[in-house]
């Protein structure tokens, strides 16, 4: 095909793209304890079906140890040509509170140009990239495809990796396109070769067997919530860098947003500082972070005049690429449990981790990228890292070490991923769609 072909082809199909793409993030496919279980195998359910529709030959639900399924695809190459493999996940975040959306997060919603709810950008976006991409060849594939889709990214840190490493042929390409990552600006193409790798525990503090009257105990009753309070504040310095021995800085040297271009993604309140210290790219894809994502204490709105007996906090720890997240942890929980108070018990459990990603300089498969992302966006890709962190992709760079591995989306900066309002912008998905196809074709010339 030539690139106008696959431009007409891309454009002509979107309309049943986002018809598609809302059906299936109207699926809460939440894949964390605690939730329904019907909607994840749902999502599964329709994900394989929306793969069967692109002319792939062979399509099935493999199971995953301790896990949701996921769903794999396949295409042999033509002779001589290449295989790419293409990877999503069909999970989402938790919704979170229903009142902090402007629309419901399951109904998704068109406003202007703009798709919003839970999973439309992260990473929904990305499974339709694929089946978009690939329906363009209507079964004439111009490289050989595998497509993977797990169901637990969110959530489970490494649970596909045994998977993989136990059926290494099974995944086995000259290149990996992951689509969970994106642009830092709509319209402002990127590659992403830098990933942090992620830890995640949680933490409870004991100090008695049960609540007691704050008038007639406090003062001199051991509070747990207060204790769990001054844990977690001795995590950072007064700059708002991480105190953990063990944990420095880190650099990048590519180019990170401005201040004024981050403050107004991030929408810092005006006269609020923001915390740490060395440049903005430094901070957010170099370095150690670590935010307390959850507390479980009495609510403002059932509180009751108690000292409390027991308090727990679920604490996330971003690694820099070349950190290990399980030594990462160890440095952290060995911290806590020095700077725990009064001698409160402090146990640790549900631990899941995610090893960050560097990629080398690139090869055929990001020259071909470099192409198709120049014809689709109007000018070229830069290079650019990211904080969060995909568990499988450091897998797949261990256990195929030829491979290319390369990370773009439709999910920018703006999209609100694990936030309310989550969107994605149609244009860009287009042009993402567009640059997947591109690609697909370019690898495959002489």
């Amino acid at each position: 095909m030539t690139p106008e072909q696959i431009e007409s082809a891309v454009a002509a199909a979107m309309p049943q793209t986002v018809e598609e793409l809302k059906r299936l993030a109207a699926i809460p496919s939440v894949a964390f304890p605690g939730h329904p279980e019907e909607p994840v195998h749902a999502a599964a359910a329709a994900v394989e079906e929306l793969l069967r529709s692109t002319g792939l030959p062979r399509v099935q639900r493999v199971p995953v140890d301790n896990s949701f399924p996921a769903v794999f695809a396949e295409a042999p190459a033509p002779p001589g040509a290449p295989t790419v493999l293409l990877y999503a996940h069909y999970d989402v975040q938790p919704a979170g509170d229903p009142a902090s959306w402007r629309t419901p997060p399951f109904e998704p919603t068109l406003i202007d140009g703009k798709l919003y709810g839970r999973g439309v950008a992260d990473d929904k976006s990305g499974v339709m990239s694929h089946v978009a991409a690939l329906r363009v060849f209507q079964g004439r594939f111009p490289v050989g495809v595998k497509v993977i889709i797990e169901g637990q990214e969110e959530y489970a840190g490494e649970r596909l990796e045994a998977f993989v490493e136990r059926n290494p042929d099974l995944l086995r390409a000259d290149a990996v396109v992951v689509a969970d990552t994106g642009n830092p600006r709509v319209g402002d193409p990127a590659v992403t070769t830098s990933l942090r790798g992620m830890a995640a525990f949680t933490m409870e503090v004991r100090t008695l067997r049960e609540p007691l009257h704050s008038g007639s105990f406090g003062g001199a009753a051991p509070d747990a919530l207060a204790a769990l309070m001054r844990m977690c504040a001795a995590l950072h310095d007064e700059n708002g860098d991480v105190r953990v021995p063990g944990l420095p800085r880190g650099s990048f040297l590519g180019q990170g947003p401005t201040e004024e271009e981050f403050r107004k993604t991030a929408g810092v309140a005006d006269g609020v500082s923001l915390v740490g210290s060395g440049s903005l790219a430094d901070r957010l894809w170099a370095s150690y972070a670590i935010t307390v994502t959850g507390l479980d204490v009495p609510s403002v709105s059932g509180a009751v005049n108690a000292v409390q007996p027991v308090a727990r906090a679920r604490v996330t720890v971003r690694v820099p690429p070349a950190g290990d997240p399980k030594t990462t942890v160890n440095a952290v929980v060995e911290f806590l449990q020095q700077v725990a108070p009064w001698g409160v018990r402090v146990s640790f459990g549900d631990l899941t981790v995610g090893s960050g990603f560097q990629a080398d300089s690139g090869g055929t498969a990001r020259a071909a990228l470099n192409r198709a992302m120049e014809r689709a966006f109007g000018r070229p890709p830069r290079d650019v890292g990211a904080g969060g962190s995909i568990p499988l992709v450091n897998t797949l760079l261990k256990q195929f070490p030829a491979a290319e591995i390369l990370l773009f989306g439709a999910e920018d900066e703006d999209a609100a991923c694990h936030a309310p309002n989550e969107r994605v912008d149609l244009e860009e998905l287009r042009r993402v769609v567009t640059t997947e196809a591109l690609f697909l074709q370019e690898l495959a010339q002489p």
